[in-house]
């Protein structure tokens, strides 16, 4: 199907128009320049629904001109939005923030209320479809079950709804078998409600840097689709290179060649101005900041699940010197490397258990005056000058230097964490500021697949192509495709020799 066909789909007069659209051949651009023509003939403001800060940055980019008519957010904010103007009902406190952040699953759960709310009451429904007649939604493989019954109840209720979804790069959410056999059907509904369903196919990421090699991902993108054997034996485009590597580390979750596989990689890479490499397992990208003798720094995305723990840890033990001091070790074992159990943390636990009172010398009772800040201020403020310290150790003090922090934006959020007088007010300023003021991703980077979603460079790396990593499974799949789609010029795969991912035939 062409670029016309889809735009025309869009700007027709179907009440559902659904697109699916793979990665690199111009959703964004569609999505964005249907808003601005919508928004020069509408009265009323055009909502734009995405799942990520960083997708709304991108859009209001795109629709700058027409910002007075377009209202951009992301899903979640939606659903806080219409929970905490009807939280009474909903049985929620008026900060339904907090409460998501503070409850397992929290944010399933309102969403889950917000649509038994609009579907019980439509006049709801019918008060947002009037403030907002038109709707598009951005990624939305990424939806939740609730979510998608959002959606398709302001639809009922007159919304009209322009869906973009790629379903080969759903790699959030459930992953058991039935987890995704409900999203595969749930996407095969919406394809057969919708008046209109159209499909972009013009690799147009790849149009101006290496044609061939987008031809070829989006070839890939369908064999994986289909259940099939990505065929690395024959020739391949320019800019597609395959390396034969396998991992001889023994520890689980670490990344180790040997000098002679390790060559060829080291010269592919060497003249590279900008590169990402990716693994599929958050273990293996932290063994692979070593791998590359720390040269290279983690991208940490938008998210910071180890200080969302953190605060959760905090609002339920705050006060518990001994619960707090746990909940130091697990944030700093989560963003840092070094800090084990035989070498820090378990004498801090035990002298923090002890009321710091055992006589120390040298190493011991500097780790013992890390427990005493512990002991004075047993929460999030205790944590903030705990992490202060440590820090400060690891660059002056021989005896730390082991500990290396990888994760350093995070390791930064919470101590200015502690600057608030109540952690989960800090997280949400915290959160706010993330969503105002996106990080530069840096010119060279290691990253998760999952953190990488979204991004594109002109150099890739995928890492531990093996059984492992991406084994046959419609999750594995999909996380396979997304990893390789976000290279424009060239992609690297190190492909195991011995235990190779069963997704490619070589």
């Amino acid at each position: 199907m062409s670029d016309a066909s889809v735009a025309a789909a869009l700007r027709s007069a179907a009440s559902l128009v659904v697109i699916e659209a793979p990665g690199g051949c111009g959703k964004t651009y569609q999505g964005a320049h249907f808003a601005a023509d919508a928004a020069g003939d509408a009265e009323s403001r055009i909502l734009i629904l995405t799942h990520t800060h960083a997708a709304c940055d991108v859009f209001s980019e795109r629709t700058a001109v027409s910002q007075s008519k377009v209202e951009i957010r992301t899903l979640d904010s939606l659903i806080g939005l219409i929970a905490s103007a009807y939280h009474a009902p909903l049985d929620l406190p008026v900060d339904v923030g907090v409460w998501s952040r503070a409850n397992e699953d929290g944010y399933n759960k309102v969403a889950m209320k917000v649509a038994h709310l609009l579907e019980k009451k439509p006049i709801i429904a019918g008060a947002l479809v009037r403030r907002y007649p038109l709707i598009i939604c951005d990624e939305h493989q990424d939806a939740t079950a609730a979510q998608d019954r959002i959606i398709l109840t302001l639809h009922k209720a007159g919304a009209k709804l322009r869906i973009f979804a790629d379903p080969m790069q759903r790699i959030f959410g459930g992953r058991s078998a039935a987890a995704i056999a409900a999203e595969i059907k749930r996407w095969t509904d919406l394809k057969d409600q919708a008046e209109a369903f159209e499909e972009l196919d013009t690799p147009h990421r790849w149009a101006n840097t290496n044609a061939a090699l987008g031809e070829w991902i989006l070839t890939a993108r369908a064999t994986l689709r289909d259940g099939g054997q990505i065929d690395l034996r024959g020739a391949l485009p320019n800019g597609l290179h395959v390396i034969r590597a396998d991992n001889i580390a023994r520890a689980h979750g670490q990344y180790q060649l040997t000098g002679q596989q390790r060559a060829p990689l080291t010269q592919r890479m060497q003249p590279l101005n900008s590169v990402l490499v990716m693994a599929a397992h958050n273990q293996t990208v932290a063994s692979l900041r070593a791998f590359f003798n720390r040269s290279i720094p983690i991208w940490e995305g938008h998210t910071r699940d180890a200080l969302d723990l953190l605060c959760e840890g905090v609002r339920v033990h705050s006060g518990n010197p001994n619960e707090i001091g746990k909940i130091a070790v697990d944030f700093v074992c989560s963003v840092a490397i070094g800090f084990t159990a035989t070498g820090y943390s378990r004498q801090l636990l035990e002298d923090i258990a002890q009321g710091c009172t055992k006589a120390r010398r040298k190493k011991p009772a500097t780790i013992q005056t890390l427990g005493r800040i512990i002991l004075e201020e047993p929460n999030h403020r205790g944590i903030g000058k705990f992490l202060t310290s440590l820090r400060a150790l690891t660059k002056e003090d021989a005896a730390f230097s082991p500990i290396k922090i990888d994760h350093s934006r995070e390791f930064n959020d919470a101590v200015h964490l502690s600057r608030f007088e109540d952690a989960d007010e800090g997280l949400a300023e915290i959160a706010r500021r993330h969503a105002h003021a996106r990080a530069p991703v840096p010119a060279k980077a290691i990253s998760t697949i999952h953190k990488a979603k979204g991004l594109e460079f002109p150099h890739v790396v995928l890492a531990a192509c093996d059984r492992p990593h991406f084994s046959d499974t419609m999750a594995a799949r999909a996380r396979l495709y997304v990893g390789l789609s976000r290279a424009t010029e060239s992609l690297t795969l190190l492909v195991s020799h011995t235990n190779p991912t069963p997704l490619l035939l070589i």
